[in-house]
């Protein structure tokens, strides 16, 4: 199993607010940190918010990618509903060939919305303008000459498109949430798959891992295609008592407000404690709690070959970060290697 962090390049700590400078300093300190602790993968998502710094990926990719050897540098996810997938491929390509062979995508229609409007689509598009640009990113990945044609881009004939990355195939995952078709798709295409899990047990979406793992095998897709990755909020502490005490009052604030927004209701510590409990998606405690954790959860998944972090929406330091992928690297991956 890899190991790795996403990041949507927060700039709160709490009720503290960073410049745009120092946070995204930080941010590419722990990218740093993350390469040299031996972690596999760094994601940076998409929003277009003011609390996030990460409404171009790509940018934040490379510049890391200018100050690191060995982690991969993947978009978590990019929103492709939105964007143009031309462009995206260039970018990433672009990516792969400073950070040799590094770069990787993973696409996804977003469950955050107000990209749509601030780039000029219909939200009741939502689904058919993935499906859309998802095969016109494949496309362009398998093929250097590109013709083309849909409803929601204007065609290509025969166009050539470049930069092409260094690696021979540019990885593409796809992100889902909770919606069966967005599992089926990625089965279907035999896409490497990115599950994010941020509430209930983890083992809830053991159905729709099978029905993706079954929608890949019929279309003759063998098992090592089929690769399965999750993403869950998570904070890797000294102990768990020392983990939880860093961990839930930012947490708490945090998704209670991303509750405000769409509807949900407050965080309680009732809630957190059963996040947090060992069916809970919470990946939240001292390293061996949290190996126990992964292990359990790739379990009940049937296996899953990655496993990224989500830790800086919860009110933590940059301090309190970076001891974490301190942690993750001296503590968590090597006991997950020898399991």
């Amino acid at each position: 199993m890899e190991i790795g962090i996403h990041s949507f390049a927060s700039a709160m700590y709490g009720s503290n607010e960073l410049s745009s400078v120092d946070a995204m300093e930080q941010l590419l300190d722990r990218i740093v940190r993350a390469d040299e602790a031996g972690l596999d993968v760094f994601g940076i998502g998409e929003h277009h918010k003011k609390e996030f710094l990460d409404a171009v990926p790509s940018v934040i990719l490379a510049a890391a990618a200018a100050r690191t050897k060995k982690i991969k540098l993947v978009s978590a996810v990019t929103v492709l509903s939105t964007s143009d997938p031309v462009r995206v491929f260039q970018q990433f390509a672009t990516l792969d060939i400073i950070s040799k062979g590094r770069a990787g995508i993973i696409a996804g229609r977003g469950s955050a919305t107000e990209a749509f409007p601030l780039f000029g689509y219909n939200l009741s598009d939502y689904d058919a303008l993935f499906e859309e640009k998802l095969k016109l990113l494949l496309q362009v990945r398998d093929e250097e000459f590109v013709t083309w044609s849909g409803k929601f881009r204007p065609a290509l004939r025969n166009q050539p498109v470049y930069p092409r990355p260094l690696q021979a195939k540019l990885p593409v995952w796809v992100g889902a949430g909770g919606s069966p078709e967005s599992f089926v798709r990625a089965g279907r295409l035999g896409l490497p798959l990115m599950v994010a899990v941020i509430g209930g047990e983890t083992a809830s979406f053991a159905p729709l891992i099978d029905l993706y793992r079954r929608a890949g095998k019929e279309a003759g897709f063998s098992p090592d295609q089929l690769k399965v990755g999750l993403h869950s909020p998570g904070y890797v502490g000294e102990t768990d008592e020392s983990a939880i005490a860093d961990y839930f009052p930012g947490y708490r604030e945090s998704w209670s407000k991303i509750g405000r927004e769409r509807g949900w209701p407050p965080v309680t510590r009732t809630q957190f404690d059963a996040m947090v409990a060992p069916k809970g998606v919470l990946v939240v405690g001292g390293p061996e709690t949290v190996v126990a954790k992964l292990q359990r959860h790739s379990k009940a998944l049937g296996g899953i070959d990655l496993f990224s972090f989500q830790m800086d929406i919860a009110g933590l330091t940059h301090e309190q970060l970076m001891r974490s992928i301190e942690l993750i690297g001296s503590k968590v991956i090597p006991q997950i290697n020898q399991s």
